[in-house]
């Protein structure tokens, strides 16, 4: 979308990226709340980025997006009064908790300019590989 002149439509985005159109807006939406991106209803409309792709990070991305769980924690559901299974559980859980806050970390200093600067790379050489196609991510 950084690269389009014009605001993209979401039928555009759902193509090249082999997903739903109703998707692709859920999805938009959740961005556009954040200000990431902007929306223009009608003939001519979609969606465009709102701010420099440097100044938006992986992080950003992942809070527009309501947090969506990462790692998946240890739950003791099947003998909640078992000592072994409160230990192993909580060991399990800090360590879960420490990936995730790893992860976070990370997201913090990935910009998307960075990530387009590479998908750029990647596309020179599959263009060079002869391997290029009008969708971006479909096999």
């Amino acid at each position: 979308m950084a690269e389009h002149d014009a605001p993209v439509r979401s039928e555009d985005l759902g193509e090249s990226m082999g997903a739903n159109p109703v998707v692709i807006r859920r999805t938009m939406a959740g961005l556009r709340n954040a200000g990431l991106v902007d929306s223009v209803k009608g003939h001519g409309g979609g969606w465009s980025v709102a701010r420099d792709l440097k100044d938006i990070s992986l992080l950003d991305i992942y809070r527009a997006l309501d947090e969506p769980i990462l790692i998946q924690q240890y739950r003791e559901t099947e003998m909640p009064d078992c000592l072994v299974e409160q230990t192993v559980g909580s060991a399990l859980n800090k360590t879960f908790q420490a990936a995730e806050d790893l992860i976070i970390e990370r997201f913090k200093k990935i910009r998307l300019s960075e990530l387009s600067a590479e998908f750029h790379l990647r596309l020179e050489r599959s263009k060079a590989g002869g391997k290029h196609r009008k969708s971006l991510c479909a096999g």
